[in-house]
C-alpha cells in the first residue's frame, strides 16, 4: 500500500507502531512466497514424476510388441498404474486449492446418481432459526437436496443360541428345541462368516493370511490355518451344489469353456506343480435366451482332451472356445468312437484377431493391418444385433459378415504364398487357416457370439487370486476350492432362483437328517491337509 507525506502521522509513537505493523506484514508476505515456491517445486517434481510414468504406460500400451515385453507389464498392471497417476493429481489439486486465497467456484457436473435398491437415509439440516423471527410461522417454500455414497465397514458379532431346557410338574423328561444345523458343526464362524471370507478370498482376490492381518485390527484372531479348514469344509458341502450347476450348464444349447493354470503344491516335496482350472460358462442373453447366465470350474492335473470329455459328458450342442487343441482332439475322439453326443466347434474370432493386432502394433506387414481393420466391422455388426433373436443374428451375419469373413480368407491365403513359412505373419495367418470351419460356424447360427470373451471374463478373477496366493495348498484342496468358486457369482452372472432353492432345499434336508438321528453327511473326505501346508505359505 503505497503512502503519501500527508497520510504519515506527526506522533513518533504512531509511525513507530506502523512500521512494526508493516514489518510483520512483509514477513507473513515472504514466508508466504517461500512457501509457495516450494510448493511449486514439489508439485513440478511429481507432476514429472507422473509425466515419466504416463510416458512408459504409454510405450507399453502402444509401443511394438518387443518393447511391451521388455518392460513387462501387462493390462492389470496398467490399470493399477493409471489409477496411481489418477490419485496423486487429485491430490495435487487439492493442495494447490487449499493454496488458493480466492478460490474459484467449480462447476456442478453431472452424475448419474446411486442404484435405487441402496438404502437411503435422510438426515435434515434446519436452520438456525434469527432473533427477529422466533415465535412467527415458517413456511417451507422448497430445499436442497444432495447425495453422497456412505459405506458401514464389517463388524464382527457373537451371536448367542441359547437353548432354553423346560420341565412340567407331575410330568417325566425334559424339553428343548433342537439345536440348528451348521456347516462347521461345534464351531465358530456363522454361514455369514464364512460366505464373507469365501467372497473375499475366490471373488476379491484377498488370500487368507491377508485376511488374517486385516480381523486382527478388531482383536478378532482367525489362523490362516482355521480359515483354510472352514473353506475346505465349505466346499465339500458345496460340492453337490457345484456338480448342479454344472448339470444345468450342460442342458444348455451353447456352453463356453476355458482353461487358466494353477500352480499347486505337492504334499510332502514342497514343490509345486502346475495344475488347471477348467472354466464352463453359460449366458444366452446375447442371442434373446431366459436361461439364467452361470459359470462352473473344474479342477485337473492335466489340460488334456480327457478332461473335457469327463466334464461335458451328456452334452450335445455347441461348444465355443479358443483355439486349445484337447477340444478339438475331445470331438474327434467322439467320432471315433462312435459317440452319441454331437458337439461342434466354435472358434473364437477374438483370438485370431490379437495375433494380427500384435503384427499391425508392430509395423510388421499391411496384410495384418487390413485384416484388423476388416474384423472391426464384423464387431460393429454383433454391436447392432446383440439381445436379438438367434434367426435374425443368423441373417444378418449372412448379409454383411460373410463377405467380410470370405475377404479376409481370400487375403491370408494369397500373403501365405508370399511371407516366409517361419515369420510370425504366417503363423497368424496359419492359427487362422486351421480352424477355418469353427471360425466359419458363427455365420450361420445366431446362438453362437463371435468370440469366447464370455468365459474369459468368468475365469479372469481366478487369475487374480492365482497371483495373490501363489499357489493352492494341495491337488485336493484346489478341487473343493473350485466348488466354493462355483458358488460365488462374478461379473455379469447372477444367482439362478433355482439353485438358491437347492442351497435352501439341501440344509434342510442335512437338518431332517439329524433329527430323526439317521446317518450324518459322510465328512471324511473333507480336506484337512490345507492347515498342513509349509509354514509361512500364502493360503
Amino acid at each position: 500500500m503505497a503512502f503519501s507525506a500527508s497520510d504519515l502521522p506527526d506522533d513518533v509513537d504512531a509511525l513507530k507502531a506502523m512500521i512494526v505493523a508493516m514489518s510483520a506484514e512483509g514477513a507473513a508476505a515472504r514466508a508466504e512466497i517461500t512457501r509457495l515456491e516450494a510448493l511449486k517445486k514439489d508439485t513440478d517434481e511429481r507432476i514429472a514424476t507422473l509425466t515419466a510414468i504416463v510416458k512408459v504406460l504409454e510405450r507399453a500400451q502402444k509401443g511394438t510388441r518387443s518393447e511391451r515385453l521388455r518392460l513387462g507389464i501387462n493390462d492389470d498392471q496398467i490399470d493399477f498404474a493409471f489409477e496411481e497417476v489418477e490419485t496423486g493429481l487429485a491430490a495435487i489439486d487439492s493442495e494447490l486449492d487449499q493454496s488458493r486465497k480466492d478460490k474459484p467456484k467449480r462447476e456442478a457436473r453431472p452424475r448419474k446418481g446411486f442404484g435405487a435398491h441402496l438404502e437411503r437415509i435422510e438426515e435434515v439440516i434446519e436452520p438456525e432459526i434469527p432473533e427477529e423471527c422466533r415465535g412467527l410461522e415458517k413456511v417451507l417454500i422448497g430445499e436442497d437436496r444432495s447425495e453422497r455414497l456412505d459405506v458401514i465397514a464389517p463388524k464382527f458379532r457373537v451371536i448367542v443360541t441359547r437353548r432354553p431346557k423346560y420341565a412340567f410338574r407331575g410330568r417325566d423328561g425334559v424339553l428343548q428345541a433342537l439345536a440348528p444345523c451348521y456347516i462347521i458343526e461345534a464351531g465358530l464362524p456363522s454361514e455369514r462368516l464364512l460366505a464373507y471370507i469365501a467372497v473375499s478370498k475366490y471373488a476379491d482376490g484377498l488370500p487368507l493370511y491377508r485376511q488374517e492381518t486385516i480381523y486382527l485390527r478388531d482383536s478378532v484372531t482367525l489362523s490362516r490355518s482355521l480359515m483354510a479348514q472352514w473353506m475346505g469344509h465349505l466346499g465339500f458341502e458345496l460340492k453337490i451344489l457345484a456338480d448342479y450347476i454344472l448339470e444345468k450348464i450342460k442342458a444348455g444349447e451353447r456352453i463356453f469353456a476355458d482353461e487358466t493354470t494353477l500352480p499347486t503344491l505337492v504334499p510332502g516335496s514342497g514343490k509345486t506343480m502346475t495344475a488347471w482350472l477348467w472354466a464352463y460358462a453359460r449366458d444366452d442373453r446375447p442371442f434373446g435366451g431366459s436361461g439364467p447366465p452361470m459359470v462352473a470350474y473344474r479342477f485337473e492335473d492335466s489340460r488334456g482332451g480327457r478332461c473335457v470329455a469327463r466334464h461335458l459328458s451328456g452334452f450335445n450342442g455347441i461348444l465355443q472356445v479358443d483355439g486349445h487343441g484337447a477340444y478339438t482332439s475331445m470331438v474327434k475322439e467322439q467320432v471315433k468312437a462312435g459317440s452319441k453326443e454331437t458337439i461342434a466347434l466354435a472358434g473364437c474370432w477374438a483370438h485370431v484377431r490379437r495375433k494380427f493386432y500384435e503384427l499391425h502394433i508392430g509395423g510388421i506387414n499391411q496384410a495384418a493391418t487390413a485384416s484388423v481393420k476388416a474384423m472391426t466391422e464384423l464387431w460393429k455388426v454383433e454391436d447392432e444385433i446383440r439381445g436379438k433373436d438367434a434367426n435374425i443374428r443368423a441373417a444378418a451375419r449372412q448379409e454383411r459378415s460373410a463377405a467380410i469373413v470370405a475377404n479376409l480368407f481370400d487375403i491370408w491365403e494369397k500373403e501365405l504364398a508370399k511371407v516366409s513359412g517361419k515369420s510370425k505373419t504366417a503363423e497368424a495367418i496359419r492359427y487362422a487357416m486351421t480352424r477355418r470351419q469353427s471360425l466359419d460356424r458363427f455365420l450361420g447360427d445366431g446362438r453362437i457370439e463371435i468370440d469366447s470373451n464370455i468365459v474369459e471374463r468368468a475365469i479372469r478373477p481366478q487369475t487374480i487370486t492365482r497371483k495373490n496366493s501363489l499357489f493352492a495348498g494341495s491337488d485336493v484342496g484346489a478341487s473343493y476350492c473350485s466348488s466354493d468358486d462355483v458358488l460365488i457369482i462374478k461379473g455379469d452372472f447372477e444367482p439362478d432362483p433355482e439353485i438358491s432353492g437347492a442351497v435352501i432345499a439341501w440344509h434342510r434336508l442335512r437338518g431332517a437328517r439329524r433329527r430323526a438321528g439317521g446317518r450324518k453327511v459322510e465328512r471324511s473326505k473333507a480336506p484337512r491337509c490345507i492347515a498342513g501346508a509349509p509354514e509361512g505359505r500364502r493360503c
